[in-house]
């Protein structure tokens, strides 16, 4: 079985540039690396450390943090939007503790 893993659009950006300078991208990974240079809102190292921090907080999962990486949120709504396939609900301080940590890489 083989491992997946998980990144951020940044994350994917940079993979698919460093690929592209090696050799011809495939036309899958050019519409991928075009959607990811358009939405991408941080860099690759910014987004790790994000990701990293928003672990740290110990209620966050890596595809959840991910998520909140790509999108940048600045509202409570929009936190609440990327926890609704959860089955618990995160609690407001929860999501304030998000979007500080997230205002730091604006």
């Amino acid at each position: 079985m083989e491992d997946k893993k998980f990144l951020s659009l940044a994350e994917v950006r940079d993979t698919l540039m460093e690929r592209q300078n090696d050799g011809e991208l495939t036309a899958e990974q050019k519409l991928s690396l075009e959607h990811s240079q358009k939405f991408a809102r941080v860099d690759a190292k910014k987004a790790r450390k994000l990701i990293k921090e928003l672990l740290e907080l110990g209620f966050v999962s890596e595809v959840n943090a991910i998520k909140i990486a790509d999108i940048m949120p600045t509202h409570a709504d929009d936190v609440r939007l990327i926890f609704s396939k959860e089955r618990a609900s995160v609690e407001k301080k929860d999501i304030e503790k998000i979007l500080s940590v997230v205002q730091k890489y604006l």
